[in-house]
């Protein structure tokens, strides 16, 4: 996708949810201004199952959480709570551990909140970058699933490749003979098997972030003997086709959440 037509879709993207008329409602988890998140609530009676969604960019600081926000109101639509986060990224603040650190507390802000939720049994939904950021939190003690849409689950080799203009480099502050303790906390790959459910969903077509990188993952998680993780290819799906409410690839996707509630 060139670089118009993916600004054209994401325009686009921004349009569904705002044309869908559902405001949520951001809540702080920190004290940074990055450290928010935007909870919207399905309009039936709770206690509600919550997703909380991780967004993409390779960890830079001009993506946002406004890449999930479509996402959020299909979920919505479907009976889910949505916890959209943001977090502190490389340009802002973020890079490791601070960007892992926001993720987890975001998750534990979810306790406090005074919606109806089931905060006890959280699903994520990553994509890309929020892929490997889900990953990495499968051992919070109320995520029972991740699910990585094209995610980045390979540190070292997306390093070697330099995937996104050497973005793992900038997120990791180096690669993995430089910053061992840093990969073994943020490699996915590390930290097979994971303790929740984990299913990962890649296009074959995807430029940006390669299909062999969610293959490598379900390579290693079936050599550790995690039963739980499985990996669907679809073919001729590129890399956003997973976040846009209005695919046939998504429409899968919210299939196999409700498995997972």
């Amino acid at each position: 996708m060139a670089p118009r037509d993916l600004q054209a879709l994401l325009g686009e993207l921004a349009d569904l949810a705002a044309g869908a008329g559902m405001q949520p409602r951001t809540n702080p988890y920190g004290a940074d201004r990055e450290q928010v998140g935007d909870l919207l609530l399905p309009g039936t009676e709770g206690p509600h199952p919550v997703v909380v969604l991780l967004h993409g960019g390779f960890w830079r600081a001009r993506f946002d959480r406004s890449l999930m926000a479509a996402l959020a109101v299909d979920l919505a639509d479907r009976g889910w709570a949505t916890w959209n986060v943001e977090y502190r990224r490389v340009g802002n603040g973020g890079g490791v551990p601070e960007t892992l650190d926001d993720v987890r507390a975001a998750i534990a802000a979810l306790a406090d909140l005074s919606e109806p939720l089931e905060a006890g049994r959280l699903v994520i939904v990553g994509h890309s970058a929020g892929g490997q950021l889900g990953l990495c939190v499968a051992d919070e003690p109320a995520v029972t699933g991740v699910v990585s849409l094209a995610g980045v689950c390979d540190l070292a080799s997306a390093f070697a490749d330099a995937l996104g203009e050497s973005a793992t480099e900038a997120f990791m502050g180096g690669g993995p003979d430089d910053r061992p303790a840093e990969y073994a906390l943020a490699d996915p790959l590390r930290r097979v098997p994971a303790p929740a459910q984990v299913l990962l969903v890649h296009g074959d077509a995807d430029q940006r972030v390669p299909v062999a990188q969610s293959r490598r993952y379900a390579q290693v998680a079936a050599a550790a003997g995690d039963a739980r993780c499985e990996l669907v290819e679809l073919a001729g799906v590129d890399h956003f086709a997973l976040i846009d409410p209005r695919t046939e690839a998504w429409a899968m996707i919210a299939a196999r959440l409700e498995t997972m509630r």
